[in-house]
């Protein structure tokens, strides 16, 4: 087949429905782009444990304790099967891991926050993994079949995450007046930096065009936006929170609402590492992997010799 021919026919496999596999011919680009974007996306799992460690020992009981170490364990899961994935399109996860430790690649801005009380546990289950199930639902169909495989997966432990966020929220809201208030303060310092989660317009980006015609990704940046503040907004209001966009205002007739300028200056500015934490979450990501060379080191060991065993 001629490479005019292979591109007629990858881009039939995408308009039939088909995923690509691993094995499949693929566009360079489509390769490219997939690495890009399945590598950032991991990257933001791992880097994303790293607000809520902070809380494990400070938890306000030990079944909270229990659930925040279920999911911070599940966000590690969450990276190791996104990593897998990446690696499938030829990449290797030591240079994946080199990128973000010397700050070539990105992940999630939202991770460069401080958490400064219990209640911004709350708020990251609530907004920030709440944002992060709303684009994830979407990827299930993205064209690439490992990547959609193992969206099902973390779209069901995200959704776990999600109504922990909420249930710390509510109790906080249906406890003291300065417990709700600590609620809103959370709510306050995370609700724009969730909304920026999706990124700006999908016009400013180069990636898009090709994103949406390989099917990459199922829905833009802004469609996604739209979906998450409409979850979100009631729900803050069944709990007497108010929103901080005075210029939010909801539509009956389309059953939507329009909200204020996102502040894309601030969100720009931490992705280019200017954020509260930025260098403290590469540092603190760099430390742990170094610290876990030995491990590594020593399964690789154990591997070879059970190999060998099994050779001989």
């Amino acid at each position: 087949m001629t490479e005019e021919q292979r591109l007629e026919e990858f881009q039939r496999k995408i308009d039939s429905g088909e995923k690509i596999e691993p094995k499949d011919w693929m566009p360079e680009s489509y390769r490219k782009n997939l690495i890009r974007m399945i590598s950032q996306h991991a990257h933001s799992e791992i880097v994303g444990m790293l607000p809520e460690g902070n809380w494990i020992t400070r938890a306000p009981s030990l079944r909270r304790k229990l659930i925040l170490l279920a999911k911070i364990q599940d966000e590690a899961g969450h990276g190791l099967y996104l990593y897998s994935a990446a690696e499938t399109l030829g990449a290797s996860r030591e240079e994946l891991l080199e990128n973000l430790h010397t700050g070539k690649a990105k992940y999630s801005s939202i991770f460069n926050y401080p958490t400064l009380t219990w209640a911004d546990i709350g708020a990251i289950g609530w907004l920030v993994d709440g944002a992060a199930m709303v684009n994830q639902v979407s990827l299930i169909k993205t064209s690439y079949g490992p990547y959609s495989r193992a969206m099902v997966r973390i779209c069901k432990e995200e959704a776990f995450h999600n109504r922990q966020g909420y249930e710390i929220i509510a109790e906080l809201c249906n406890g003291t007046p300065e417990q709700k208030q600590m609620a809103q303060d959370a709510l306050d310092r995370w609700w724009w930096p969730a909304i920026q989660m999706f990124g700006p317009e999908d016009t400013k980006s180069t990636h898009f065009e090709e994103s949406m015609k390989w099917k990459i990704k199922a829905e833009s940046n802004e469609s996604l936006r739209q979906k998450f503040i409409n979850m979100t907004v009631p729900q803050a209001e069944a709990r007497g929170l108010k929103i901080p966009d005075p210029n939010l205002v909801f539509y009956p007739e389309t059953k939507t609402y329009t909200y204020g300028e996102v502040d894309w200056n601030e969100f720009f500015n931490v992705i280019q590492g200017n954020g509260p934490m930025n260098k403290q979450r590469v540092r603190a990501r760099k430390k742990a992997h170094d610290d876990g060379k030995w491990v590594r080191e020593a399964a690789t060991a154990y591997a070879k010799k059970k190999s060998k065993q099994s050779a001989a």
